[in-house]
This record gives structure tokens, C-alpha cells and sequence, in this order.
């Protein structure tokens, strides 16, 4: 059905801090809106506001009509002990509660209850709607078309990191809501994946709301663009699109900028000339006084009159300033200043594979003959499951090969972000987490390294497992700064950093001198790093493109 979200005067915030308040927005059937922001502005909270997942702290929530279904699916979908792939895709569709509603009203009717009838029927048209009657025939050909050869009786937790990507992708191909909530849809999806998500959500009539931090899909799916500001503690929309966004926005801060400085300065020049009139005016005053036996009335007089009227000018310009219209100077928005410290230079040769085979159960990579060489910057892609990971394992010599050789240089050391994330997963505080692994850093110098990456008193203090999949990223950039490392290995290193942060990853790694491996399907960052070779892996084989 067409349905259409209404929202009005939202606010939330945590503890003392707000994020946002005063939002008004109204998502129509059909239109595509970006939600962007820092991390930690209040992206995932709204969503989960605006699915009914969380209660406004103010304002309202409404949809017209009432009885349309809401689907928010976020950034990490959740893999349950003992849940199958089918139980999985029930779930995530919203066929599985809707079934729930639909046995209990069933049970209302067999036992006469008074309004069984009306509920009944509500409880199957929802079911209905929301696709319950031929999902398991529709979920066997979307997993089919998306590569995913398993059964789907098959446990969640069994699949591998590119399968559980499919088997969400699948999820989402398979929802029929009549309003879309996407927390980061594009992580983890190579780039077919991607090309089928951009096709998903252009072609859907319902309407969406979706935060993502891949500006080019950003660029392919959007109507509108809603920007938390957290800064400047404000919300703008934006229409015409992301790109449109980009460029409004930067007119909107010069401007403001603009504004602030004409301001400052009219208010510096008035304040100067009120200065100096009340100077000349004491001077005025004491002369009077120092030549105040002087019998000459017409010069004491003379005086006089023109000492009140320094005074005049000064209280007309003092009013003069009281009548500006005051304007707030922006606030400047946080950054990460990034810096990738390195280590001393390796050896000429970094890793080498010769004749390597590896073996993963049905998977082989290989063999493969490979040798990476000192600040070669190598982009490394191909789809869900070709055996990236695998290949990175090898080189790194985390898996033995079952043929040929493996090796890395002399004098290698190697910094990675997926596995710096892992170590932010447990209960320790942020900061004797992080102390751990830099034992040679002071607690100030920790904290100070912390703070720089947007992570403060707030966020340090809380046990590491608490933290955003943003935060635990920024945490593990932070972790490479302070060991300082030679061979650079960054695993889809976009997913779950904000748009800034994203820049700044790719300033920093222009000016990184060292070796880089870098596994992405960010294609604003494949064209922006400066790569010198690149990989394609398909169907455990390496091609040099």
C-alpha cells in the first residue's frame, strides 16, 4: 500500500547531551531520503524513532494510514544461536512476527473472543502485505540469484563473513514494508551487491529513509538529503539529490562564514569608535577639572558642551551595537586530523606467495605467484566470497599454505584495521584497552591519541564492547597511529567511518609511505588512493589487472 511517514518536532538525545530536536520531516511514497552526519550525531537513533524502536523523547511519530508496516534493518544484522538462514530471512522480513500476530488472533477467533473478527483480519492482511504467503518460495530463487549456495535450513552462524553479507542482502531483496529504514545497507556488499541495492531501492514504491557512508551510492539513490548537524546542533534538508547536497552545503557555510566575519567586523569597528569617544571624553572631563578656578566662563562652558557631547556619540554608538543583528559564529565541525605513523623501512621484498595453495574446506585459492614489494600501493577487489580474506591471510602468514610457499619480508611490520577492530570487542574501558596493546604510551598521551580520533571522556571511560562499529573503527585508526607500521592492510576500511573521517582515511594514506593492501568496494576511494597495482580475485584465482 502507499503509505507515508509523518514525523514532528523529534528530539534525542544521550544523557545530557542532545543530538538533534526540533526535526520535522515527512517521507512520501516512493522518495529516497540520505540521512548523513558525524558518527555519533544521532543517525541510528532517529531510525530507530522513526521505526517505533525507541519512544520520542519529544515530538511525534505518525503514519498514514496506521496499519502500514515499518522495516528497519540495521548496520549489523544480528545472527542468532540456533537460527537457520530461513528462520533468519523470516525475521528480518517481518513475516515471522506478523505470523506470530497471525496464530494469536487465529486462536482469538476459535475461541469466540468479541473483536476476534476485526483483529483476525488485520493480523492477515499484515501477513498478507508483508509477503508471508510465498516466502519460502521467493527466498529459495533470491538466494539462488545471489550466489549463496547453502540450505537454508543451514544455521546463521555457520555462514562465512561474504555469505552472512548475501544472506542479509537477500533479507532486505525479499521485504515488502511499506516503509524502508536502512542503517548502512551497503556494508560488507561487493559490487554486484551494490548494483542490486541501487536497483532495489530506485525501483521502490514505498518510501525510505537510509544512512550510508558511500558517497557514490549516495549520489545513484537520493531524493533529499536530511544532515544532522551535530556541530552546530541543527538540522538542514537539502533537496536535488547528494551531489546537490555537496555543493549547497559548502555555499550555506561560506555564507555563513560570510555573515559571522561582516558581523565581527562592524561590531570590532563600532566598539573601537565607542572606545575612542569615551577616551576623548575622560580627556575632556580632566582638563575641565584641571583649569576649573580658571574665571574664563565662556571657555569652562565651552568645554563642557563639548565633553557631554563626546558622551552623546558614545552612547549612540553603544546603541548602535545593541541594535545589530547578532550572529553566532559557526561553530568549526571536528576532524580527524589522520596520520599513519610508519615504521622503519622494511626489506625491498614485503610478501611473497610462489606456487601457494590454500585450502578451505570446498574453497582452494590458488595457486598463486605473487610478490609484493616495498610501497607498492595494491588494490585488491572482486566479489563476496572470491577469497580476498583468504589471499591477505596468506600473505600475512595467518594461514599455513597447503602448497608452495609463503613468506614475508625481513623487518615487516604489519598494521590492520580488521583486526585492530577485534580487539575493542571486550569489557575493559576504552582506555585500558587501548593501553594494553601500547603499553610504551603514557595514560595522557593515550587519552590525548584518543581524543584526536573524536573519542573523549564520554567514550574512553566505557567498556570497549559498548562502542559504535564507528567508534571501534576510529579506535583501531588510532592504534596504527600510535604502533606506526610498514605494511598496511585496511579490509573495507570505509565501513561503518563517517564521510569526514572517510576523507581524511584517504588524506592520510596519500601521504603514507609505506606498503598498503587495500580490500574495498568504496568506489570514490578506488579512484581517490593513488594505487600503483591492482588485484582481482574471482573463484579463488588472483589476476594482476
Amino acid at each position: 500500500m502507499s503509505a507515508t511517514l509523518v514525523a514532528k518536532d523529534l528530539a534525542a538525545g544521550h544523557g545530557d547531551r542532545v543530538l538533534f530536536s526540533g526535526l520535522d520531516l515527512v517521507v512520501a511514497p516512493g522518495e529516497v531520503i540520505g540521512l548523513v552526519g558525524v558518527n555519533g550525531a544521532g543517525k541510528s537513533t532517529l531510525l530507530k524513532t522513526l521505526g517505533g524502536l525507541v519512544p520520542p523523547e519529544e515530538g511525534s511519530v505518525r503514519l498514514n494510514p496506521p496499519t502500514a508496516t515499518v522495516g528497519h534493518l540495521p548496520q549489523e544484522p544480528e545472527r542468532r544461536e540456533g537460527e537457520s538462514v530461513r528462520a533468519f530471512l523470516s525475521r528480518r522480513t517481518g513475516v515471522t512476527a506478523a505470523q506470530a500476530a497471525l496464530d494469536a488472533a487465529t486462536e482469538a477467533l476459535t475461541a469466540g473472543e468479541p473483536g476476534a473478527d476485526d483483529a483476525y483480519g488485520l493480523a492477515l492482511d499484515r501477513w498478507l502485505a508483508l509477503g508471508g504467503a510465498d516466502l519460502d518460495d521467493r527466498a529459495g530463487e533470491v538466494v539462488a540469484d545471489l550466489g549463496l549456495t547453502v540450505n537454508l535450513d543451514q544455521p546463521m552462524l555457520s555462514l562465512s563473513g561474504g555469505q552472512a553479507a548475501r544472506a542479509g542482502m537477500a533479507s532486505l531483496l525479499l521485504s515488502r514494508y511499506d516503509i524502508f529504514l536502512l542503517d548502512e545497507p551497503t556494508n560488507d556488499l561487493d559490487l554486484d551487491g551494490l548494483e542490486r541495492l541501487e536497483r532495489f531501492v530506485t525501483g521502490l514504491r514505498a518510501g525510505t529513509v537510509l544512512v550510508s557512508h558511500d558517497r557514490e551510492f549516495l549520489a545513484r539513490t537520493v531524493d533529499r538529503v536530511v544532515e544532522l548537524d551535530y556541530a552546530q546542533q541543527q538540522v538542514r534538508t537539502y533537496g536535488g539529490g547528494y551531489e546537490s547536497y555537496l555543493e549547497e552545503r559548502a555555499v550555506a557555510r561560506r555564507h555563513a562564514r560570510e555573515e559571522y566575519e561582516e558581523y565581527a567586523n562592524t561590531k570590532a569597528s563600532l566598539e573601537a569608535r565607542g572606545a575612542m569617544q569615551r577616551s576623548w571624553m575622560e580627556k575632556g572631563v580632566k582638563n575641565a577639572r584641571r583649569k576649573a578656578t580658571d574665571n574664563d566662563k565662556v571657555g569652562r562652558k565651552f568645554r563642557s558642551e563639548a565633553t557631554e557631547k563626546q558622551a552623546s556619540k558614545a552612547r549612540q554608538t553603544d546603541r548602535m551595537i545593541e541594535r545589530l543583528d547578532v550572529v553566532e559564529e559557526p561553530r568549526k565541525e571536528w576532524e580527524l586530523r589522520m596520520e599513519i605513523a610508519a615504521a622503519p623501512r622494511a626489506g625491498a621484498v614485503v610478501a611473497t606467495l610462489r606456487g601457494a595453495v590454500v585450502r578451505r574446506g570446498g574453497f582452494t585459492l590458488g595457486p598463486v605467484d605473487l610478490q609484493i614489494d616495498w610501497a607498492d600501493k595494491v588494490a585488491i577487489t572482486g566479489a563476496n566470497g572470491a577469497g580476498k580474506s583468504t589471499l591477505l591471510a596468506a600473505l600475512l602468514g595467518r594461514v599455513p599454505v597447503d602448497e608452495g610457499a609463503a613468506s614475508l619480508g625481513s623487518g615487516v611490520v604489519v598494521g590492520e584495521v580488521d583486526q585492530a577492530r577485534k580487539l575493542f570487542l571486550g569489557d575493559l574501558p576504552l582506555v585500558e584497552a587501548f593501553a594494553r596493546e601500547v603499553p610504551e604510551l603514557a595514560d595522557a598521551d593515550v587519552r590525548t591519541l584518543l581524543a584526536k580520533y573524536g573519542l573523549k571522556a564520554a567514550h574512553v571511560l566505557r567498556s570497549a564492547a559498548t562502542l559504535s562499529p564507528g567508534e571501534r573503527t576510529r579506535s583501531a585508526l588510532a592504534l596504527l597511529q600510535a604502533r606506526g607500521v610498514n605494511l598496511l592492510v585496511l579490509d573495507e576500511p570505509t565501513n561503518h567511518l563517517d564521510l569526514p573521517a572517510i576523507e581524511q582515511l584517504e588524506s592520510a594514506l596519500a601521504d603514507y609511505p609505506g606498503t598498503l593492501l587495500l580490500v574495498t568496494h568504496d568506489r570514490r576511494m578506488l579512484d581517490a588512493v593513488a594505487t600503483t597495482r591492482r588485484l582481482e580475485v574471482a573463484e579463488g584465482k588472483v589476476t594482476e589487472l
